[in-house]
């Protein structure tokens, strides 16, 4: 039986969603998270949005990291380094943004999230 509601849901995607789906939809999900942020930057609670919104997209990155540097990951090596050298990127902008704030500056990493996860759905059909 499961703890919690969560753990039974999670449990069932797990068994019918594909891992590269998950991971689509959790980097759309970083996106728009983002976007949000972006298009209502002048909210009065625009900084708790943001952070927040930064700090889960800087989770993800960290995920996708470690699953990069595992020896068991499947990709092709050069893909790994490819996508590392991303999340560097990734990470000086995140905390560019958190130090000077700036609507435009998130743009990229909007982009960059909602293109790898595009390219994961193209990939799982």
């Amino acid at each position: 039986m499961y703890q919690t509601p969560l753990q039974a849901y999670q449990t069932v995607e797990q068994k019918t969603i594909s891992g590269r789906e998950t991971e689509a939809r959790v980097l759309t999900k970083a996106a728009m998270l983002l976007k949000n942020c972006q298009e209502n930057w002048d909210s009065p609670n625009r900084r708790q949005q943001l952070d927040e919104a930064l700090r889960y997209n800087q989770r993800i990155w960290s995920i996708i990291q470690g699953d990069l540097l595992d020896e068991a990951n499947p990709l092709p090596k050069q893909i790994r380094e490819n996508i590392l050298s991303l999340s560097a990127f990734i990470d000086k902008r995140i905390f560019n943004v958190m130090a000077f704030p700036k609507s435009d500056k998130i743009s990229i990493i909007i982009d960059i999230n909602l293109n790898l996860a595009a390219g994961l759905r193209s990939s799982s059909d």
